[in-house]
């Protein structure tokens, strides 16, 4: 019994009855959460270069085997001559030497971690820009799909009143064509339109699942219906805002070539060691166990690294490269915004005189339904009136649906904030 409650409430538990319930369940889908991964992706990257800043520390055990008596550990000429003159006294050489200890080294000066650290961050904050505008244009899309499927849904009822329509007209024309008073060619053409709006349906419900499929692979959620959309505020024009991420890459880009040239500088590094050795002495195998340990500081000095000069030319070529595709998308933007802003008066134009001109060839049908019943309308010319009324609904509902898409296109060019936008 409980399966059958599941089975039969599961339908409405995943069914968005708001633009913002789709909204949500899109920041939960793996569309974002693949963009979430980038992000966390660029912070473990950052704190892997911030870690090179601390020490290394190594324990470590060995055994060796040598086929000459090998010292333990350095020994001083005057300790060294008291040995030899005393042979009961264990010297520190043997074949075989067990040794355990631990080692450490660390930068103290090294100019191109700070600055390779810089440029994680920068790159850090161009993944999290591109996790904006990537959950925007999902946003976008979703408010695009969801303003086709109400096109698409909006046609089909504007055809079924045609369907309706054409059935009583059939009726009554069928009465007609059996008293003998309309040529039966006359049924045969309002059977051939009624055939065109079945064939229109079915092409509609194949566009709606296509529509659907692409709001699913968004949110997981499979729509039953569209659901409703009012704009609440318009697109806010700005800078281009969705070029942030492009733009914290540019100055990643120009941070490498600074860490690329900094690894010429010279670098200062700490280190030590501990080490206990353990085995017999070659001399009169007693046990022996010594300890030795050392710290110190290196400096590094490049003279000479042709493969960092060939580095350094690299990264100049990827910031050019990110420069030029930058250039190449402002101008791309600034055209492509021009041409929305100035479409957005010409369909709210549109949509007044599609609005009119319906109004206008209801009537006309009206007047051409009652002509064709008094005979002084032909098949045809009725059918042009009601093919006329469905062909300016359908463009009203098509001219909604681009106006929503073009708003869309803006927030996403703007960076703006379309759940602000649309409820």
């Amino acid at each position: 019994m409980k399966k059958l409650i599941v089975a039969v409430a599961l339908p409405w538990i995943l069914q968005a009855q708001s633009i913002p319930e789709l909204f949500d369940a899109l920041k939960s889908h793996a569309q974002v959460k693949s963009d979430m991964m980038q992000v966390k992706k660029s912070e473990v990257q950052k704190s892997m270069v911030e870690s090179s800043l601390y020490p290394k520390v190594d324990l470590f055990a060995s055994y060796d085997n040598y086929n000459e008596a090998t010292g333990m550990l350095p020994v001083a000429p005057n300790h060294l001559l008291n040995m030899v003159k005393d042979q009961t006294i264990a010297q520190p050489f043997s074949n075989n030497i067990y040794r355990a200890g631990a080692k450490f080294s660390m930068p103290l000066f090294v100019k191109s971690i700070y600055t390779t650290a810089h440029k994680a961050e920068a790159m850090q904050k161009s993944a999290k820009a591109k996790k904006r505008i990537n959950l925007l244009k999902n946003e976008a899309l979703i408010v695009s799909s969801n303003a086709n499927f109400l096109y698409l849904e909006s046609l089909k009822k504007s055809l079924e009143g045609k369907e309706k329509s054409l059935y009583e007209t059939q009726k009554t024309l069928r009465i007609k064509v059996e008293n003998g008073r309309s040529p039966a060619s006359s049924l045969y053409k309002i059977n051939d339109s009624l055939n065109e709006i079945a064939i229109a349906k079915n092409n509609i419900e194949l566009q709606k699942k296509k529509v659907i499929s692409s709001i699913e692979s968004l949110t997981g959620i499979s729509l039953l219906k569209p659901v409703s959309m009012q704009e609440v505020s318009s697109f806010s024009k700005g800078s281009l805002a969705s070029l942030k991420p492009l733009e914290e890459k540019i100055n990643a880009d120009r941070i490498n070539i600074k860490a690329q040239k900094e690894k010429f500088y010279p670098a200062l590094f700490a280190h030590g060691s501990y080490v206990f050795s353990s085995a017999k002495a070659y001399n009169n195998d007693k046990d022996i166990n010594e300890e030795y340990g050392n710290i110190g500081v290196v400096l590094n000095i490049p003279l000479l690294e042709v493969n960092q000069y060939d580095a350094v030319s690299l990264a100049e070529v990827e910031l050019q490269s990110s420069e030029v595709e930058l250039e190449k998308m402002q101008d791309e933007l600034n055209a492509q915004a021009r041409m929305l802003e100035d479409s957005l008066p010409l369909l709210e134009n549109s949509l007044q005189l599609h609005t009119k001109s319906i109004e206008n060839k209801k009537k006309l049908l009206e007047i051409a339904k009652i002509n064709f019943r008094n005979g002084r309308l032909s098949t045809e010319e009725y059918l042009r009136y009601e093919d006329a009324v469905v062909a300016q609904e359908a463009n009203l509902y098509k001219a909604e649906a681009i106006k929503w898409q073009t708003l869309m296109k803006l927030a996403v060019i703007y960076a703006n904030n379309i759940e602000e936008m649309v409820r």
